[in-house]
């Protein structure tokens, strides 16, 4: 339990202005993969066999599109707004399949700031190495609330 410890919180929604970005990229090793399948029990072959995925348009094993989602909504946690926020709504779209060993490149930017609803409007897309979109979406994004002092009602629900 953290009471009484300062804990790191993200970026208020007055703290945010429009226009600013955010880049990152992951690479899907076959450890994420195997541990997220593992963890969803997710056995689909399109994202482990290669014998099935090579009968495929995709001729090779893809990374599960959730699991891309993944990178995205942990961004947004991680770094903009940071700890503290929740995603309310999103819309992403896949163009183009991630492949095993690709390295993903994540552009978010914020578009719009909604003051009286506390939300920001955040667009992201992704492109693999050959610049192909391969991801795009925007997320509506509620930025941490700061945080209440303590008070002797604060326990009230333990």
């Amino acid at each position: 339990m953290l009471l009484g410890k300062k804990r790191k919180l993200g970026r208020k929604l007055e703290e945010i202005k429009v226009g600013e970005k955010l880049q990152m990229s992951e690479t899907v090793e076959d450890k994420d993969l195997l541990l997220y399948l593992g963890l969803t029990d997710d056995n689909n072959p399109l994202f482990i066999q290669h014998d099935y995925a090579s009968l495929t348009p995709f001729k090779k094993p893809i990374v599960p599109q959730i699991m891309l989602t993944g990178f995205v909504t942990s961004a947004i946690s991680k770094y903009l707004p940071g700890p503290g926020s929740s995603i309310r709504s999103h819309t992403l779209s896949f163009p183009k399949p991630v492949y095993h060993y690709e390295k993903v490149n994540f552009f978010f930017e914020v578009v719009n700031i909604h003051t009286e609803s506390h939300m920001i409007e955040i667009e992201v897309e992704g492109k693999n190495e050959a610049g192909e979109t391969v991801l795009k979406g925007t997320l509506d994004v509620c930025p941490p609330y700061p945080p209440k002092s303590i008070t002797s009602t604060t326990f009230d629900n333990f």
